[in-house]
């Protein structure tokens, strides 16, 4: 009977873990051309690479939002930008300078380069999680 209690709480266990959700919502958008590219990491390895998870997002009332469902628990990282042009890529200036305004989470900023993965992570355990990210200009 103990058996058939513990296999029922580890598939219950496993019900509750499925139901993780990142709902991401970016403000403060420039205008409402072009679209909102969304991205979500789960490794240093992949930040700011190929994301585990992204979506092209329309942007209404300066605002786009995109909610990434049944994400499994761990460390993750979100990076963002208003893609005006709609070409699919974060445009530079010089390959040193960001052309559009972006946004990744905890705000985080790289001094002389891109923002660490460190500085952008955040661990995601068996709960929704809802983000207010503004755009930076």
């Amino acid at each position: 009977m103990q058996t058939v209690l513990t296999y029922f709480a580890l598939i219950f266990a496993g019900m509750i873990s499925a139901q993780n959700s990142i709902t991401i919502t970016i403000s403060n958008l420039a205008s409402n051309n072009g679209k909102a590219m969304i991205a979500l990491y789960n490794s240093e390895a992949s930040f700011l690479g190929d994301p585990e998870l992204g979506s092209i997002e329309v942007i209404t009332a300066h605002t786009a939002t995109v909610t990434f469902n049944d994400v499994p628990s761990g460390v993750y990282a979100i990076s963002a930008f208003h893609d005006e042009n709609e070409n699919q890529k974060f445009d530079m200036i010089l390959g040193l300078f960001p052309k559009e305004d972006y946004v990744n989470s905890n705000y985080a900023e790289g001094m002389f380069g891109p923002p660490t993965w460190d500085d952008a992570k955040f661990t995601l355990e068996n709960e929704p999680l809802h983000f207010n990210l503004k755009m930076n200009h």
